[in-house]
């Protein structure tokens, strides 16, 4: 394991979008990172002091077209990387940081555990990453947090585990208006499920998550079942970005069944929707002992995802290099 790194570990921000400044914001409030650059394709952002991109004081730097620019000739960088969900759409960006030899935070929710879905993939970054001597994580809350890491933490008191529930509440209100409209909230049951068919409606990663519940819990699940229903509104719905009327669709209800021999040892179940009742993360382990977990109002989705990019820097300097999962970064502050 390498050394861990003596005084803020430089880092830059790629992508930014709304996380990706929610993401800047958190690194300059850290004593552990000092952020030294930003990059964004988008031309309207190229060229722009990062203070006038974030309406706010920021270091006096400009965001860059490129990575290698963004890094110049600074040693020891971490990129934090938020462009995207989807692994195949990212990858190239990934690999151009790995190539350059940087470590890898990325809230790409399918590079939580891309074994799953994309193995071939997952091997060539992992053999990249380890040819690079750098360390690679997909991260943030949910995959990298509430739904998976939290849980493997939690069942580390438990005996063998038979089973966990967990659930997941979120009142999109609260919420960016981007994702209030990735759930469906507006939306005709018709319009929903037609979306969620063409892959542009649901939360990606929840079946990342419950393949790390399961890891993470010493269960050996062979199969993961997701489904993704609506959630309707009973009544006139305000306070988000935009009003929801009564009858539409106010956000979804998804969940992930991973089972063993056809038997059910994990379940995930994510509720995000305008005005949902009872915002909250619970996680029950079916264990002896048995353990129940409840944290009221649930963690907040944006700002703790950034703060979970901004702790995995310094941590990814003293790790393994390859492709890790937030399972196997080092614990601590």
């Amino acid at each position: 394991m390498a050394k861990a790194p003596e005084g803020p570990v430089p880092v830059v921000v790629m992508g930014l979008g709304f996380i990706g400044q929610e993401i800047a914001r958190a690194a300059m409030s850290s004593p552990e990172v000092e952020l030294i650059g930003a990059v964004d394709v988008q031309s309207g952002l190229v060229g722009r002091p990062l203070g006038d991109v974030l309406g706010g004081p920021a270091p006096r730097v400009k965001v860059s077209a490129s990575l290698a620019q963004a890094v110049g000739k600074r040693k020891g960088v971490v990129v934090l990387h938020a462009t995207g969900s989807r692994l195949p759409k990212v990858f190239d960006q990934v690999m151009e940081a790995v190539k350059l030899g940087l470590p890898v935070a990325s809230t790409c929710e399918e590079l939580a555990f891309p074994y799953l879905k994309y193995p071939e993939l997952a091997d060539e970054l992992d053999q990249a990453a380890q040819e690079a001597g750098v360390a690679v994580v997909g991260t943030g809350v949910n995959p990298g947090f509430v739904l998976d890491r939290l849980v493997a933490v939690a069942g580390q008191v438990c005996g063998p585990v038979r089973r966990a529930t967990v659930t997941r509440v979120v009142d999109a209100r609260t919420r960016r208006p981007s994702l209030q409209r990735i759930v469906g909230a507006g939306l005709t049951e018709e319009e929903f499920f037609e979306l969620v068919d063409s892959e542009q409606l649901g939360h990606v990663g929840l079946v990342e998550s419950a393949a790390l519940a399961a890891l993470g819990l010493g269960l050996d699940c062979d199969d993961f079942e997701e489904e993704v229903a609506p959630v309707f509104a009973e009544e006139d719905i305000s306070g988000g970005a935009f009003p929801v009327r009564k009858g539409r669709v106010a956000g979804m209800f998804q969940s992930v069944v991973g089972l063993e021999d056809g038997q059910e040892r994990v379940r995930l179940e994510l509720t995000i929707a305008m005005g949902a009742d009872d915002p909250k993360d619970r996680i029950e382990i079916d264990a002896d002992p048995k353990l129940v977990l409840e944290i009221p109002g649930g963690v907040a989705g944006d700002r703790a995802t950034a703060n979970a990019l901004v702790n995995a820097a310094p941590r990814l300097t003293a790790a393994e290099a390859g492709l890790l999962t937030v399972l196997e970064l080092p614990a601590g502050r």
